[in-house]
């Protein structure tokens, strides 16, 4: 890589895969900063259920772009990106190595590649498309866009609302749009990426026990002040993983056993889409790690992230 590129370390990898404690071995290592991809740890009202640094993990390393935002203003892809490459150029400023972690790919994608031009949506048709049901949307979607209603899973209502809001509001698919990105700053970094892609059973393991152990420290108690809130359900903040689960309990519903299990599954079914999705995506050439990150495994994996002098 171009030795006039300054470096980034990205971390990347579906939930509970030792992103977190790599991360912070790294900055040990580094005196690096640790920036957070995590579409959910951006929000604050949210901090043991989105697994957001502990006391103890603040101590060893900086941590930014966590707990930023509040759950009643949504951070989109293009938002997080802007607000990365702020916090990227200042510590290279400071002569210090960035480390993006996170398991949100739209994020990483667009901060990288940047994202298509698509013009403000129309108040009008958000409002409609918003308000309307998942089903009803895909129905609007066929004709307008045959190709994203045919591709998305119909039961994502993020997706299959923005690309109806798109069509309707500039009378172009958004695969057009997209044909054409802006913004992203991948040719302008030395970057070294790792996946993290441990065995499944490991990671469901890790799943079940962080979930369990998630309710224990409190989590229940956060959605319960979240749903005070009365917020829009459709928030990201109100979608994530854990709060329909534990609000079932709060209602009486489920039972705390139930709950627990219920946002068990959740979890591994998350982190199995984003298994998935980081098994395919990423460029060939970004590494992939196989192994857990524990133990004697930490020290290959760091190898494979630490810039070249």
């Amino acid at each position: 890589m171009a030795k006039d590129k300054s470096p980034v370390a990205l971390i990347a990898g579906p939930t509970a895969s030792g992103k977190s404690e790599l991360a912070l071995r790294l900055a040990e290592a580094t005196g690096g900063a640790i920036i957070n991809a995590d579409s959910a740890q951006i929000y604050r009202d949210l901090p043991i259920l989105s697994a957001a640094p502990s006391p103890g993990h603040l101590v060893r390393a900086e941590h930014r772009l966590y707990g930023v935002r509040d759950g009643a203003e949504p951070c989109s892809a293009a938002d997080w990106a802007a607000l990365a490459k702020v916090e990227v150029s200042s510590l290279h400023e400071e002569g210090r190595l960035p480390i993006l972690v996170g398991g949100t790919g739209l994020y990483l994608r667009t901060f990288l590649d940047g994202i298509a031009p698509v013009p403000s949506i129309d108040p009008a048709v958000r409002a409609e498309v918003r308000a309307a049901s998942v089903a009803e949307n895909l129905a609007a979607l066929m004709p307008l866009d045959p190709v994203a209603a045919a591709t998305i899973n119909p039961g994502d209502t993020t997706r299959i609302a923005r690309a109806l809001e798109v069509v309707k509001s500039t009378g172009r698919p958004l695969a057009d749009w997209q044909k054409k990105l802006e913004g992203g700053i991948g040719n302008d970094i030395e970057l070294r990426p790792l996946v993290l892609l441990p065995p499944r059973p490991w990671l469901n393991e890790r799943c079940d026990l962080r979930f369990a152990a998630m309710v224990e420290q409190g989590a229940v108690a956060e959605v319960e002040k979240l749903l005070e809130r009365k917020l829009d359900p459709q928030l990201p903040v109100m979608r994530a993983i854990g709060v329909r689960e534990i609000a079932a309990y709060l209602g009486g519903d489920l039972t705390k056993a139930q709950a627990i299990d219920a946002g068990q599954q959740a979890t591994r079914r998350y982190a199995k889409r984003q298994y998935t999705w980081f098994s395919r995506q990423p460029p060939a050439d970004w590494p992939r790690f196989a192994e857990p990150v524990d133990g004697k495994a930490i020290d290959p994996a760091l190898a494979l992230l630490k810039p070249g002098e």
